[in-house]
């Protein structure tokens, strides 16, 4: 595995750091200085989406109930389903009709479940989800779509819980990580249109996307995040095993080229 991470050292990257979380939560392996914060870019939706989930089965929220623009629902926010347009509250398709990656839905979604728990959504996602798992480098500093910051260390932790989930059923999990709403096409962002752009409750599904950041050798089963920060975080059930990647350089072809062949390495070393 040493070899697969130092790969990275050929990127044109500042700065980066890694960590390789096998299913029953022990590491594989480290790169880098896995206790420095990053920020996380859209890697901060499935943060915000499994407190969403803690919300939902804690019953101060359900998932089918009204949140966002007229007819959609919490599920149709997590799934970006919403209509809403990517970075404005703008509608731009009926709920259901379009896979529209939206940073506005994960805001409406934050501020829905503040008015719910009448509890600040930054503030429900440190009790709920941060500190519950140890996380204790990370922070929200705005947006739930896109402000997070976190550390290697920190979401490791996060990558052990999807594979091994204690703040939630399993069954909860596993319906997160499913297609919501077969066959949507839609805009991967960084990748082009999809055919379908499949996306499961807050995480993004695999499936058989093309072109992927993540690797060739990677299952359709695989489920994750990345960011425009240049950061990724993917789990691979067929795998038994997660990955999560920050860096200080913004998303580019530097990363298009770069990921896949690391992610194909770290498969391949496991």
């Amino acid at each position: 595995m040493e070899s697969a991470l130092r790969t990275i050292e050929s990127w044109p990257v500042p700065s980066a750091a890694a960590a390789v979380v096998r299913a029953d939560g022990s590491l594989a392996g480290t790169y880098g200085r896995t206790d420095h914060p990053y920020e996380l870019a859209s890697v901060t939706k499935p943060l915000a989406a499994y407190a969403a989930l803690v919300a939902i089965e804690e019953g101060a929220i359900e998932l089918d109930e009204p949140a966002g623009p007229e007819g959609s629902t919490v599920r149709h926010l997590l799934s970006h389903t919403s209509g809403l347009a990517f970075d404005e509250h703008r509608v731009m398709a009926p709920p259901g009709d379009r896979r529209l990656y939206s940073n506005a839905g994960f805001e409406v979604l934050g501020d829905h479940i503040a008015k719910a728990t009448d509890i600040p959504f930054e503030t429900y996602l440190r009790d709920a989800v941060l500190g519950p798992l140890g996380m204790t480098g990370t922070r929200l500093a705005g947006s739930p779509a896109k402000d997070g910051v976190s550390t290697a260390d920190d979401l490791a932790r996060f990558a052990a819980e999807l594979q091994a989930p204690r703040l939630l059923a399993p069954v909860t999990v596993r319906e997160a990580t499913t297609v919501v709403h077969p066959g949507l096409k839609g805009v991967l962002p960084g990748y082009g249109h999809q055919a379908p752009n499949d996306w499961g409750l807050g995480f993004e599904i695999r499936d058989g996307k093309s072109p992927h950041w993540t690797g060739g050798s990677s299952s359709a089963r695989t489920f994750g995040h990345f960011g425009q920060a240049g950061t990724f975080l993917w789990v691979d059930p067929d795998a038994g095993a997660a990955c999560v990647v920050l860096t200080d350089r913004a998303f580019g072809p530097w990363a298009v080229e770069a990921w896949p062949p690391f992610t194909d390495a770290v498969l391949a070393a496991l």
